[in-house]
């Protein structure tokens, strides 16, 4: 009784046409001497994420978080039932279009369940398939609020942008008729949040400016100066890059934090000592850090990570939960019946790393709490995230997507 895992060579990974050997569905093998039933097929599963490229790092917190929520949602077995589960692993390199080469030759042979990916424009390439070939597909941490709502085959495993930002909105309580300026780079990055915080804050009843630096820009005292200027109720950086620690010294110098809120999201590990002097000056929105909960199933998170060298990371819990929806899409669904799997995921509610989540049956949020975060130094210098408050699932719920 076993997980059968398969991986992509990476001399193959390369090719237009990729074999991968063993991929068809196949009996578990013949019943045992004595045994009046037959074993049960195994199911096979598609894991496309990213194993190297510019997101490898997330890519492999959602697979360790993945291999960690298997074990815990099948008490060790790695099978359902009595049924094995087959993973075949994909690495979609950060590109859409290796993903959906990748996908298409997975339900080519068969496969009626994929999930993976850190990238939200694979999620949405993968979605598109999904519901092109009728499969199931469970996204990973790809943020994007697009693929909420956007087929019936489709479902996330971890947050959306949408509560990334009501978090930040937390921060300064009701928001209506609160002042919010957005201090970003001019880029798609840059403008995508302010366009964010406007349709979210914004349609909360808060006026929204934004402040949006030339990408290129190496001073920022200018920027601080216009942003104490704005007198707001609150500041939301979104920051990406080789200047952030510079303008994060800006702000601080210019004493930006004396006089307003300033909120930024919380990334993962290797990035808790970017901020410098401003570091514990900054309130961060948080998906997910290992201080923030302490239930069961975070516990064995965090254990069967240690156990296998790894740390709990922004985004294992988006792969531990996927691990819990693939386990209940087999168990409750059948996990051969595409439809059968679709309804025992809709509507279900299960306790999970970050506490109580439902999947809502509607269009396929993860309606699940965010926290807001401090980081402290410790005696040795480094530094760690620390829990100010964990915030209700429902006040940061997005809308129901329109189909």
């Amino acid at each position: 009784m076993r997980v059968t895992k398969k991986f992509l060579a990476p001399a193959l990974i390369a090719a237009a046409a990729i074999a991968l050997s063993g991929c068809a569905p196949t009996s578990a093998g013949p019943a045992a001497s004595g045994s009046d039933s037959p074993a049960k097929a195994a199911v096979n599963v598609g894991m496309i994420t990213s194993a190297t490229g510019p997101l490898a790092a997330y890519g492999a917190a959602y697979t360790n978080g993945f291999k960690a929520g298997l074990d815990y949602a099948t008490d060790g077995t790695g099978t359902v039932d009595g049924r094995e589960i087959n993973l075949t692993w994909a690495d979609d390199q950060g590109n859409p279009d290796t993903a959906v080469a990748k996908a298409k030759d997975l339900i080519g042979q068969g496969y009626q369940i994929l999930a993976g990916t850190v990238v939200s424009g694979i999620a949405t390439s993968l979605a598109e398939q999904a519901a092109q070939n009728k499969v199931l597909y469970i996204s990973g941490p790809a943020a994007a609020d697009a693929v909420t709502g956007v087929n019936q085959y489709t479902f996330r495993s971890g947050r959306q942008t949408y509560q990334d930002v009501a978090t930040a909105g937390t921060f300064i309580g009701d928001p209506s008729g609160k002042k919010i300026v957005v201090f970003a780079q001019d880029t798609a990055f840059g403008q995508g949040n302010l366009a964010g915080v406007k349709a979210v804050l914004g349609g909360k009843g808060a006026t929204v400016d934004g402040v949006l630096v030339a990408e290129d820009a190496t001073e920022f005292t200018p920027f601080a100066q216009q942003l104490i200027d704005a007198k707001p109720d609150l500041i939301f950086v979104a920051w990406a890059g080789a200047t952030s620690g510079a303008m994060w010294e800006a702000l601080q110098q210019q004493g930006v934090f004396d006089s307003t809120p300033v909120v930024t999201g919380l990334g993962d590990l290797s990035t808790y000592g970017a901020y410098g002097p401003a570091s514990d000056k900054i309130s961060f929105l948080s998906h997910y850090f290992q201080a923030a909960t302490d239930n069961k199933a975070s516990k064995a998170m965090v254990g069967y990570l240690e156990k296998h060298d790894a740390k709990a990371d922004l985004f294992s819990p988006d792969g531990f939960v996927a691990a819990q929806m693939l386990v209940r899409a087999i168990g409750e669904g059948g996990g051969d019946n595409v439809d059968d799997m679709i309804a025992s995921l809709e509507g279900w509610t299960f306790d999970s790393v970050k506490g109580e989540i439902t999947v809502r049956a509607e269009d396929h949020a993860m309606i699940q709490p965010m926290f807001q975060a401090k980081l402290s130094q410790g005696a040795d210098g480094t530094w760690k995230a620390d829990l100010v408050k964990a915030v209700d699932a429902d006040t940061v719920a997005p809308p129901v997507a329109k189909k």
